[in-house]
């Protein structure tokens, strides 16, 4: 039990400035992400052995934090199923497959928890089709930002909660999730078999690529605020440096979203996306240490300040049409989440796909793709579901102020 120095009376009315009372550790994230993105690691594809490792290293700071684990272990397994052969549509080779999720509990004798969870896993060695690198057979995908950055975040808010002065009122539970780069199964599989009544959560914090905070624009995106009708006068109540952009739902492509479906808030933090997303770019000497700690910092804060609340209330959000129905092509581009402007502007074009080929470069604005206009993601998405292999279309974007037009082949 740790040292109650204050009443948890007089802690409800303590500002949550005054709570920071441990500050999370530069060296300790840096620690934490150089060895789960280290090429040793091969980068944690799931079910494989150098996921395994990651998953033992987690349960073991875990350990020393001082967390507890349920049935005597960190590690909690799950079973699903996996085509063996990926690339070949017509070969239908299913077998099962398992993994593990990292699971620790700090029990403060409290009936609410707040569950605080990042996924672990990436892509491994390329094998799989969610690389966005033009040849990605056999290319270790460290995965520094996704997601050893928000692993790196979860083991450091374990320790910060576990070891500070106070005794909060709240339980907390620690999820490191595999299998998220297959389709959130680790979070899906927990939340089918909970260790703890889910009624009993009072909300999930979900950390997912936050090591690349730009130091010039500060911007960081927080998804969920629509959750609870509490989550945005409670951010509006925290002085913050970043510039921060919301989104209301509660759906979302990460972890968050199997708690969403489960009726529990949540709240989504990321510093946006870059060139480097699912390429095996993704690597260390890229991350900013300093930035992802302010975003713990934050976090901190804002979970301090649920001290002053009851139980959060539920709310169900819009959920995002992304037009992702029947895609059947893809140009070969990441788009830029974080972009305000009308368009989608392009955040990364892969190497010998078709917006490559075609002449796009990172930085453009799309502003029609074929017959769509497109004034945000959502539009392109739509536009892109319209096409299959083989067709051509004119594609209109605008570069440094310029329109220019471009035919593209799918």
């Amino acid at each position: 039990m740790k040292n109650n120095t204050f009443s948890c009376f007089a802690l409800l009315f303590l500002p949550s400035f005054c709570l920071v009372s441990q500050n999370i550790k530069v060296n300790n994230i840096k620690e934490n992400i150089q060895f789960l993105a280290s090429d040793k690691l091969k980068g944690r594809g799931t079910s494989s052995p150098e996921e395994l490792i990651a998953a033992n290293y987690i349960a073991e700071k875990f350990k020393l934090s001082g967390l507890k684990s349920f049935n005597d272990s960190f590690l909690k397994s799950f079973s699903y199923k996996k085509n063996l052969n990926p690339h070949d549509t017509s070969v239908v080779n299913i077998a099962e497959q398992k993994a593990n999720n990292v699971v620790g509990f700090l029990d403060n004798n409290s009936p609410i928890t707040i569950v605080i969870g990042a996924h672990y896993d990436h892509l491994g060695l390329g094998h799989d089709k969610n690389s966005l690198d033009a040849n990605p057979e056999n290319k270790i995908h460290n995965g520094a930002d996704d997601n050893a950055s928000g692993t790196a975040g979860v083991i450091a808010l374990a320790n910060y909660f576990s070891k500070n002065k106070f005794v909060e009122p709240f339980n907390f539970l620690f999820i490191c999730f595999s299998g998220e780069e297959l389709g959130l199964l680790g979070s899906k599989k927990w939340c089918e078999n909970p260790d703890i009544d889910l009624s009993k959560i009072n909300y999930m914090i979900n950390m997912d690529m936050i090591g690349r905070l730009n130091d010039s624009t500060k911007k960081l995106l927080i998804y969920g605020v629509g959750t609870s009708p509490s989550w945005v006068p409670l951010l509006d109540s925290i002085k913050t440096g970043f510039s921060l952009k919301t989104d209301s739902s509660g759906i979302g492509p990460s972890d968050q979203t199997s708690f969403y479906l489960k009726d529990i808030p949540v709240l989504h933090f990321f510093t946006g996306q870059h060139s480097d997303y699912h390429k095996p770019s993704d690597d260390i000497e890229k991350i900013n240490f300093k930035g992802e700690v302010d975003v713990l910092n934050y976090i901190i804060q804002i979970i301090e300040k649920t001290y002053n609340y009851p139980k959060l209330i539920f709310s169900k959000t819009r959920n995002p049409d992304t037009g992702r129905k029947g895609f059947k092509v893809t140009m070969g581009v990441m788009p830029d989440y974080t972009y305000d402007g009308e368009g989608m502007r392009i955040d990364g074009v892969t190497d010998g796909k078709p917006a490559s080929k075609a002449g796009l470069i990172k930085g453009d604005v799309v502003i029609k793709l074929g017959d769509t206009e497109v004034k945000n993601v959502q539009d392109y998405m739509k536009a892109l579901s319209n096409f299959k292999k083989g067709d051509t279309t004119n594609i209109e974007v605008v570069r440094n102020e310029e329109l220019k037009k471009f035919n593209l082949t799918f």
